[in-house]
């Protein structure tokens, strides 16, 4: 890649220069650890740069580094106590994944969800099991958002992720979708493992009916004691795709 400037890398905590320049930044010793690593099989991940303070201009490592000053490193990091250590990383290598062909895969699908902490939660988990695209509808939080990517613990670079995917494209793309539900066949049924994508709503209105009706999910509940009516939705996805891997 051609150098980023110092100015544009400091722009890159607002989505729209993140979007104009293609890379957004992963701050932190741990994240840049699992940038590494991921790095050894995405080989995209590879057109990452460090900037790095003095502090860690021996770090190990394949990637390339640029030693900045502490005034200056201060400058490009969000957070109140900089590691020393951030990371630009080109989107495109999140967004098109390790290579691995998508039929292999099962996807994940969120009609728009909002909250930075469950997405990043819930891309640790997809990142676990493996084998699983991460699709996000239009008006999804921004999965290259700084508290998503603290929050996913560096599991982002394991995961493929797709933005703006419309309820259309998805039912191109699968035919056997599921979703859940307070009336439906019970998680636990054989039927749910043949799922190829499983479909997820917004943390606060779940999802649209019609949004069901046009993909034809099939609707499955977790068991429960009926106590309540609802579960958060990072624990939703988790019981779910452990059901449907185990």
């Amino acid at each position: 890649m051609g150098e980023l400037t110092t100015d544009l890398i400091r722009k890159l905590h607002q989505k729209k220069y993140r979007q104009q320049a293609g890379y957004f930044l992963a701050e932190g010793e741990h994240l840049v650890q699992e940038l590494e690593k991921a790095s050894e099989f995405n080989l995209a991940l590879q057109a990452s740069e460090l900037l790095v303070t003095e502090r860690f201009e021996g770090w190990p490592g394949r990637l390339r580094k640029r030693v900045v000053s502490e005034t200056l490193m201060s400058k490009l990091t969000d957070t109140r106590s900089p590691q020393g250590i951030i990371a630009c990383v080109p989107m495109a290598a999140i967004q098109s994944g390790s290579g691995v062909a998508a039929k292999a895969e099962r996807s994940v699908y969120f009609h728009e969800i909002q909250d930075p902490g469950n997405l990043g939660t819930i891309l640790r988990t997809l990142a676990w099991f493996g084998g699983f695209r991460c699709l996000l509808s239009p008006g999804s939080v921004d999965p290259f958002n700084s508290k998503v990517v603290r929050a996913s613990m560096g599991a982002i670079f394991h995961v493929p992720v797709e933005c703006d995917i419309t309820p259309g494209q998805l039912q191109l793309r699968h035919a056997d979708i599921a979703c859940l539900g307070m009336q439906g066949e019970s998680l636990k049924s054989a039927a749910f493992r043949h799922s190829r994508c499983l479909v997820f709503g917004n943390e606060a209105r779940g999802l649209p009916a019609d949004l069901i009706s046009m993909t034809g999910a099939t609707v499955y509940s977790i068991p429960g004691s009926g106590a309540i009516d609802s579960l958060n939705l990072a624990s939703a996805v988790n019981m779910s795709i452990y059901e449907l891997m185990r």
